[in-house]
């Protein structure tokens, strides 16, 4: 039995693009989803390894900052609008990267932006001054936003329906071990020589474009949408009538530019609870994990040591809320995986932002990374799972370029507002526990739960 036989997300006319990707063995088993396959799981560790270098660099530069700070001689305000310049202008990759994956294929853009998110990481720790570092900075945080999107899509469009939750979850719970190994890599590293050591050792990363490009096939959902586009400008052209589903494809996708398509009717509350999920998402991690190396380098007076060896089992232990979110996000649903991870995360979080001892720092902030770190799961399968192929990458890119200026941009003018107004981050921190109630009510009564369904049966 041939792929197209096989596979019930198959369209059953199979273009000539579709019949020469066909002749490729790793893009045979991506097309069948009954099984899985060793392309599958090359497909997983890609994305996997990808969330994992993506954590690693990022949570170096939260690591260094301290660092970083008293190099140069800031204060918070001016590092604080730093960050926020830096992330502004990084915004346009969360929205470029998806744009350029629906019009060029998913693989080779996951594959360009790794080595290229991978190789800036040493060209920072050369700059001399602040508005260097930050310019730099800039351009590592665009190549770094086109992997949240980049690699979720391409598994969505390959793994099976039924292993859909839990592949991209615990894809995403890399990203942990790579928040621990930048722990590992501040701590031994940074802590013995310098910040500008720590940011070298990422340049190793960029091999793993290599990989990404010899064992990952591309997505068949992105090929067989070029087919259709082919096949309906044909009809056109040659004035035959189209099938009922290219004329249906046809009203919803052509003569609209994609962003207006979000907004149409049969989109616009998905674009709404997606956009609404991301936004959360940025808010809670964004003013904790975000300023949480300050917090205890500046309140507590951690060593640089002792919070990097926080962070190395912190990311460890939160990898175990990604697992069991994506287990509970397929067996019984995506709005059931939230609601238990927001649970358990906003409980805890909020016993450590009260604790008053180093002890009560450690057990309580191990404990509310499982669900501070685990709704991050079914939050990245239902923005790429809710969205047609047509979109999904502009979809995706609208939704966490919107979600990243709103958490990583402008949010933190309420925290550094906080923070200077009390002289402590602890009442900037409970804003989180608060948005995790709130998410946490959004997704029980607006969220469509899409566990176990074909991406072509949720939207078209």
């Amino acid at each position: 039995m041939s792929p197209s036989d096989a596979s019930p997300t198959l369209d059953a006319i199979v273009g000539p693009l579709e019949q020469r990707y066909l002749e490729q063995p790793s893009f045979r088993n991506a097309a069948d989803t009954t099984k899985l396959t060793a392309t599958h799981w090359h497909i997983a560790a890609a994305n996997g390894l990808g969330w994992m270098f993506d954590g690693m660099d990022g949570v170096i530069f939260g690591l260094i900052s301290p660092l970083v700070i008293r190099e140069f001689n800031v204060d918070l305000p001016t590092w604080r609008t730093g960050v926020q310049i830096s992330l502004l202008i990084g915004i346009s990759g969360m929205f470029v990267w998806p744009w350029l994956a629906d019009r060029y294929g998913r693989r080779t853009l996951l594959a360009i932006n790794i080595a290229l998110f991978s190789l800036l990481m040493p060209v920072l720790a050369l700059t001399t001054t602040i508005v260097a570092f930050f310019a730099v900075r800039t351009a590592l945080n665009f190549a770094l936003n086109g992997e949240w999107s980049l690699g979720s899509m391409l598994v969505a469009e390959t793994w099976p329906a039924r292993l859909r939750g839990r592949v991209i979850s615990i894809n995403r719970g890399t990203w942990c071990f790579g928040a621990s190994a930048a722990g590992l890599i501040v701590t031994l590293v940074a802590a013995t020589w310098s910040w500008r050591a720590a940011c070298v050792v990422p340049a190793v990363i960029a091999l793993l474009a290599i990989y990404v490009r010899a064992r990952c096939p591309e997505s068949p959902y992105w090929v067989r949408l070029q087919d259709r586009k082919r096949r309906i400008a044909e009809a056109r052209a040659a004035g035959r009538p189209l099938e009922p589903a290219d004329q249906e494809w046809t009203n919803k996708a052509l003569n609209k530019v994609p962003l207006a398509q979000l907004f149409a009717a049969d989109m616009w509350r998905n674009t709404a609870i997606a956009t609404f999920i991301a936004c959360c998402s940025t808010i809670i991690y964004g003013t904790v994990a975000g300023w949480m190396p300050i917090y205890l380098a500046q309140e507590r007076h951690w060593a640089t040591a002792t919070y990097g060896s926080f962070y190395i089992w912190w990311g460890l232990v939160g990898v175990l809320g990604l697992i069991a979110s994506g287990w509970i996000a397929d067996r019984i649903g995506r709005r059931v995986a939230f609601l238990v991870m927001l649970a358990q995360g906003a409980v805890f979080l909020t016993l450590w932002i009260f604790a008053t001892s180093d002890t009560a720092l450690w057990v309580f902030g191990l404990l509310w990374s499982i669900g501070y770190l685990g709704f991050w799961g079914p939050s990245m399968v239902i923005t790429a799972e809710v969205f047609p192929t047509r979109i999904r990458g502009v979809a995706n890119g609208f939704v966490w370029s919107t979600a990243w200026l709103v958490g990583f941009v402008l949010w933190p003018f309420a925290t550094i507002y906080l923070q200077q107004r009390t002289g402590s981050f602890q009442l900037s921190f409970l804003v989180c526990p608060i948005v995790m109630v709130l998410m946490g009510l959004g997704v029980w009564f607006f969220c469509p739960d899409h566990a176990r369904k074909e991406l072509d049966s949720i939207s078209t």
